[in-house]
């Protein structure tokens, strides 16, 4: 089975792309307006681009009628955003903050979760979550879409400052993920959760590199 999504249908009654790319990580991310009112949404269309210094990306598409989002919009007036880590545990409320809702409501209220305050950001973080990311706001690169919904803003942010609650870090410095449970997208309305972790060295590899892609600390 192929087809061209530019030229034909889809061949299935639900469409591969997003189910191909997966486990794709949750942008939980928690940013406020300029009128000081909290907004909290999931992207499944989130990622680090580097580590030295880290950064981050996240694109949102547009709404059915053309509106940009309120995270796009909120990230780009006062200059930051922020990344909450989803998890098991927090699935409900990550779906809650799913929902389009009027730019004055409080998605932490609607949600039921507590708002932390942050060091550098001007918003709140999710108190529940086990790890955050203070991002700060670079740029803003559009691409355009074939309707309204289609159209998507690709967000970059430096990451300022990281929070991790210890309960959650090993005796060895790690994080523990089997206890975090992060939740990740599938496609369709599918979710996952990390509940295994296996190691792999680069064979070969020595310095930096036999520490793992993202190196050590120092």
């Amino acid at each position: 089975m192929h087809y061209a999504p530019a030229t034909e249908p889809c061949p299935l009654p639900f469409s591969p792309f997003k189910s191909c790319t997966v486990p794709r990580p949750i942008g939980w991310l928690s940013t406020v307006s300029v009128d000081g009112v909290p907004n909290l949404a999931p992207y499944s269309q989130w990622q680090n681009l580097t580590f030295d210094p880290p950064m981050v990306m996240f694109a949102a598409n547009q709404l059915s009628d053309g509106r940009r989002k309120d995270t796009v919009i909120n990230a780009e007036q006062t200059g930051w955003f922020v990344w909450n880590m989803a998890t098991y545990d927090l699935r409900e409320a990550v779906n809650i903050t799913s929902m389009e809702l009027p730019s004055d409501v409080d998605e932490f209220e609607r949600a039921g979760v507590t708002k932390a305050p942050c060091i550098d950001a001007p918003g709140p973080r999710v108190a529940e979550s086990p790890a955050h990311f203070e991002c700060r706001y670079l740029s803003t690169h559009r691409l355009q879409g074939r309707s309204n919904h289609g159209w998507v803003d690709v967000v970059y942010g430096e990451v300022m400052r990281i929070h991790v609650d210890d309960a959650v870090v090993t005796p060895e410095g790690k994080l523990d993920i089997p206890r975090i449970r992060p939740l990740a997208r599938l496609g369709y309305y599918d979710y996952t959760s990390v509940t295994e972790v296996f190691e792999m060295r680069i064979p070969g590899a020595s310095g930096a590199a036999a520490a793992g892609l993202e190196g050590r600390s120092s």
